[in-house]
């Protein structure tokens, strides 16, 4: 017999979802609501990280996207290294190549973010810095 799984994993950023609501007329309410709240999270977030980050430019993203190989490459590096050693990973081995990949995702997390608040208009992107 077959077996098959399904995952429906809700993510912290899902929005709650209504039951179908079948007036037309409520419907436009409740869209217009929704607009309005997200407009105002928008404008929030563009107000509070404009002010904290403005602008960035090509070589602040090169700098972040550089840190961010670098601490990838720290981590491999570390794992290969102690993989040579040719006995198990020591404690304090797991924790540094834990700590190293802890800092590869904070700044990816990071370099992701940076690119949505480009794209949302959060961030100025001047290119001709």
């Amino acid at each position: 017999m077959a077996t098959s799984r399904t995952s429906l994993v809700k993510s912290p950023l899902d929005h709650f979802e209504p039951e179908e609501v079948s007036d037309p007329q409520a419907q436009r309410r409740l869209r217009g609501q929704l607009e309005q709240i997200d407009y105002t999270a928008f404008a929030a977030n563009k107000a509070a990280i404009g002010a904290l980050i403005g602008h960035v430019d090509p070589q602040q993203i090169q700098r972040l996207a550089v840190a961010t190989a670098q601490a990838r490459a720290q981590w491999i590096a570390a794992a290969l290294a102690s993989a040579e050693q040719g006995r198990p990973a020591e404690p304090a081995d797991v924790a540094r190549i834990a700590q190293l990949r802890e800092a590869w995702n904070e700044l990816s997390e990071a370099y992701e973010g940076l690119r949505r608040m480009i794209g949302r208009g959060y961030v100025t992107y001047e290119a001709g810095h």
